[in-house]
C-alpha cells in the first residue's frame, strides 16, 4: 500500500490555523514556500492509520503488508528512484499494489474505476530560432515571436483534427518566452507545453504531430536553424487492473454502501504505476473525497463547482480533516483485507 509524501512550491492561502509556513529549496537553490496542496498529508496519515489498525489486529488476517511511503511524486521520478534503489529486494513480489488520492468531491465518499483512470503526461520544451534585428527593420529579421505564435495556433488543431472523436487528449501551451525589449526582435523563442492522454497510440500521434508542425512552421518562416525538442516531466498512464479493481470495489461496496461509487477518468497524472509495473504485479488506484459535503452541495446547486471548490494544487486546497481521514484509513484497511482477511 503506497502513499506519496512530498509537498508543492505553493504559498498556502487557506487561512487555517495549521496552514503551512514552511519553506524549502527549489531545483535552482531558491527558498520557496511549500504546502501540501495535493493532499499528500492525507495520504500519509491514512496509510499510517491503516498500518496501525492492521498491526493491532493480527489475529484477524494473515499475510504480509508493505506500507510504502514514496517521495518525489510531484517530480514524476520518485517511484522509479525507489525501484532503481532496490525496492524489489525489500518487498519481494506482492499479490497486488494499492493506492489512493484525495480529490475535490464530497468527503466521506470514494470511488474506483477499472482501466485507464489517470492520464499519462509529457512536458516538452521547444526552442525555435530566428534572426535578430532592430524592431524598425523587420525585413532584416526572422521574427521568432511570429513563428512561435503560428506554432501555438497550429498546435490547437492536433486534438480536434488528428485524433478520433471521443478520444481524450489535451495539448496545453503553458509558457512562451522571447525577447527582452519592445524594439528588439529576438533571435529565438522558447515554448513549453504539456500533453495528457490515456493511450500510447494517442501519445505517439500527438508527439509526432507536434514535431511535424514545429518543423514545418520553422521552414515556412525561413528559420536559420532546426528547432530543438526536450521531453521532461513524464508520467505513465495509471491503468487499473480490472480484477484487482473489481475485488476492491466489491469490498468497498460491502463496507461503505452507497458512499462507494464509480469515478470518471481523471486528467491528473501519477508515477505510482512505475512501482507495480517494475514488480510485475497488478494494481488499482482509487479516489477519496476531501471537500466539505455541505459546501460541495451548495456549489453544485448553484452551478459553481469550478468557481467555489478549490482543487488539487490550489493554494486554497484544504481537505476537511473528517470524515476524510476516517474514510481514507478505512479504504486502505478494507482493500487490504480483501486479500488478507480470515
Amino acid at each position: 500500500m503506497r502513499a506519496d509524501m512530498d509537498a508543492l512550491p505553493v504559498a498556502e492561502a487557506t487561512g487555517l490555523p495549521y496552514a503551512s509556513t514552511a519553506t524549502a529549496k527549489d531545483a535552482g537553490g531558491n527558498d520557496v514556500p511549500v504546502m501540501h496542496a495535493c493532499g499528500h498529508d492525507v495520504h500519509v496519515t491514512s496509510l499510517l492509520g491503516a498500518a496501525q489498525l492492521l498491526a493491532e489486529s493480527r489475529d484477524s488476517w494473515s499475510g504480509t503488508v508493505v506500507a510504502l511511503f514514496q517521495p518525489a511524486e510531484e517530480l514524476g521520478d520518485g517511484a522509479q528512484a525507489m525501484v532503481d534503489d532496490g525496492l524489489a529486494h525489500a518487498t519481494g513480489t506482492p499479490d497486488a499494489a494499492l493506492a489512493q488520492h484525495v480529490l475535490a468531491f464530497p468527503s466521506g465518499r470514494l470511488g474506483t474505476r477499472p482501466g485507464p483512470f489517470l492520464s499519462s503526461a509529457d512536458s516538452m520544451k521547444i526552442t525555435v530560432y530566428g534572426r535578430g534585428a532592430h524592431g524598425s527593420m523587420p525585413q532584416a529579421a526572422v521574427d521568432p515571436v511570429v513563428l512561435a505564435s503560428m506554432i501555438v495556433i497550429r498546435l490547437q488543431m492536433i486534438v480536434s483534427r488528428e485524433l478520433p472523436p471521443g478520444e481524450f487528449a489535451v495539448v496545453t501551451v503553458g509558457s512562451v518566452r522571447a525577447g527582452t525589449k519592445s524594439n528588439v526582435i529576438a533571435d529565438h523563442a522558447v515554448i513549453e507545453l504539456n500533453i495528457r492522454d490515456y493511450s500510447p497510440a494517442s501519445r505517439e500521434t500527438i508527439l509526432t504531430a507536434i514535431k511535424r508542425i514545429v518543423t514545418a512552421e520553422c521552414q515556412a518562416s525561413g528559420s536559420p536553424k532546426e528547432p530543438e525538442f526536450e521531453l521532461f516531466g513524464q508520467f505513465p498512464v495509471t491503468d487499473n487492473d480490472s480484477g484487482v479493481t473489481d475485488r476492491v470495489a466489491a469490498a468497498f461496496s460491502d463496507y461503505f454502501g452507497d458512499r462507494a461509487s464509480t469515478l470518471p477518468r481523471q486528467t491528473a497524472s501519477e508515477d505510482f504505476s512505475d512501482v507495480p509495473n517494475a514488480l510485475g504485479i497488478p494494481y488499482t488506484y482509487w479516489g477519496v473525497g476531501g471537500t466539505d459535503p455541505e459546501k460541495y452541495e451548495q456549489a453544485e446547486k448553484s452551478g459553481r463547482i469550478s468557481q467555489d471548490i478549490p482543487v488539487n494544487h490550489s493554494a486554497q486546497f484544504a481537505p476537511v480533516i473528517q470524515p476524510t481521514l476516517d474514510t481514507g484509513t478505512a479504504a486502505l484497511t478494507v482493500a487490504a483485507l480483501a486479500w488478507l482477511g480470515n
